[in-house]
């Protein structure tokens, strides 16, 4: 779908712009740490500039100034045996960027938004292609297990847990509340974890409220209907519907 172009009034679009640039710049030209730069951008965003020293703030106050660092902070991931803590550690101040900035007054703002998060992208994931829009409140597990080709769009509150591997392709649309898994756990033992990895092909269409169950492929140009969970692979051009998913048209072929 092509979407509208809307802009800002010119000074808060140049704004933006300067925001965004400076930011990255910040982030990666190893002046700085990134974690420390994280912090300090958060605090203005949530809080503006601050006058007083940080000790003589109320502790309640000084608490959350700590949690905008991402070192004083963890993360549901962190917690699970199989990830590579250089790996993820390494996103990290850019992951509580993301999510932290969500969360704030400039985070609803899609035309700040759309460009924050296109601007962090490629610095959490493993592969992000042109044209990557992303709406507020996705989530994901690892990052670096999660990549997109071009054309890319993921709307609201979609989960894309890549412990396993996700592999999302060019001219994908993620609606809202959709799940996707790369980790299933074992009947018998919950405490074993397996971790297969997902494949979203070109075109394809994952709708509202959909689940897209570890280790499946859903193919080129597929679509998954509302609240369907897949849990065998889609074939390319098929429409997919229920729980478990069926199919019940094929692209292409009359009724």
């Amino acid at each position: 779908m092509t979407y509208r172009k809307l802009a800002a009034q010119a000074l808060a679009e140049s704004d933006y712009d300067s925001f965004l640039l400076e930011l990255e710049r910040s982030l990666t030209d190893g002046r700085q740490d990134p974690n420390v730069v994280v912090q300090e951008t958060l605090t203005q965003i949530y809080f503006g500039p601050m006058n007083t020293a940080l000790d003589a703030l109320p502790v309640a106050a000084r608490a959350v100034i700590h949690n905008f660092d991402p070192r004083n902070i963890t993360t549901e991931p962190e917690y699970y045996t199989d990830i590579d803590p250089s790996k993820y550690l390494a996103r990290k101040p850019f992951i509580w960027l993301w999510q932290m900035f969500d969360r704030s007054p400039l985070g609803q703002n899609a035309l700040l938004g759309h460009r924050m998060r296109r601007m962090l992208a490629p610095h959490i994931f493993s592969r992000v292609g042109q044209n990557f829009k992303c709406w507020h409140f996705v989530e994901w597990s690892f990052g670096y297990n999660l990549s997109f080709g071009d054309n890319v769009v993921i709307h609201r509150y979609v989960l894309l847990d890549d412990r396993g591997g996700i592999e999302i392709g060019s001219n994908v649309s993620i609606s809202d509340y959709a799940n996707v898994y790369s980790h299933t756990h074992d009947l018998n033992d919950i405490h074993k974890v397996y971790t297969p990895r997902t494949k979203i092909g070109d075109g394809v269409r994952l709708t509202y409220h959909s689940t897209v169950l570890a280790g499946m492929t859903v193919g080129e140009n597929a679509m998954v209907g509302t609240s369907a969970v897949v849990t065998r692979d889609v074939p390319p051009n098929h429409i997919v519907v229920g729980i478990p998913a069926k199919t019940v048209k094929v692209k292409g072929q009359s009724a």
